[in-house]
């Protein structure tokens, strides 16, 4: 992501001081549209809220080295939906997709079929590079 890139919203620190644009997450691995990327400097896998890139799609790795979730982001570099790949819900078992910037407030549904395309796209190409 170099010195732009994913960006957390200008995340602030317990200081109060502010993490520069782009520091908060690197890349690790770059296919099609899709950017797999960690975070720095914490133990749980989060999600950028926004990119410099319109219609960027990230794979968030968590400290396991798993997919934690793969969001979408609009022309406006805003987070439309994510889908989760490690949690469950009640009424969804396994992966699913929250709409919303925030997390869910545009609900939360079962994967459409070009979203499970994506998943497996995603896993097919994270676990290839990886198991080598």
């Amino acid at each position: 992501m170099g010195g732009r890139g994913a960006s957390n919203g200008g995340r602030q620190l317990n200081d109060g001081t502010y993490l520069p644009y782009g520091s908060e997450f690197r890349t690790i691995l770059k296919a099609s549209n899709v950017k797999f990327i960690k975070q720095n400097a914490a133990v749980n896998a989060k999600d950028p809220l926004e990119t410099m890139t319109k219609g960027r799609i990230y794979a968030t790795i968590n400290d396991d080295g798993k997919i934690n979730a793969i969001s979408y982001y609009g022309k406006d570099g805003k987070r439309v939906k994510t889908i989760n790949l490690l949690h469950s819900h009640e009424q969804f078992k396994g992966a699913h997709t929250h709409i919303g910037y925030y997390h869910d407030e545009g609900g939360t549904r079962k994967l459409t079929a070009d979203e499970k395309k994506l998943v497996a796209f995603v896993r097919k190409t994270w676990y290839n590079r990886h198991s080598k």
